[in-house]
């Protein structure tokens, strides 16, 4: 990766292009349910596979009952 620092800005150049997946409790990794320790199985069966893991968040989903949070993990890997 090549960094121009001649101006106020950097820019960056390079050829490597990237991949996205987004985890959530919707995942068949889940069954509909948050747990801990599978998503640590699913993380580890996706590093096998050339993903890694860039970020996390939760976001509130609306629902009939009130809104429930829901947990997302990004992944990203290098095409």
């Amino acid at each position: 990766m090549n960094f121009d620092f001649s101006s106020n800005t950097a820019t960056a150049s390079t050829s490597k292009r990237y991949e996205y997946k987004v985890l959530s409790q919707k995942d068949k990794w889940f069954s509909g349910k948050f747990d801990p320790a599978v998503l640590e199985q699913a993380m580890n069966a996706y590093a096998q596979q050339g993903w890694r893991v860039i970020g996390c968040a939760t976001a509130d989903i609306p629902g009939f009952g009130g809104p429930r949070q829901e947990f997302v993990t990004i992944l990203e890997r290098e095409v």
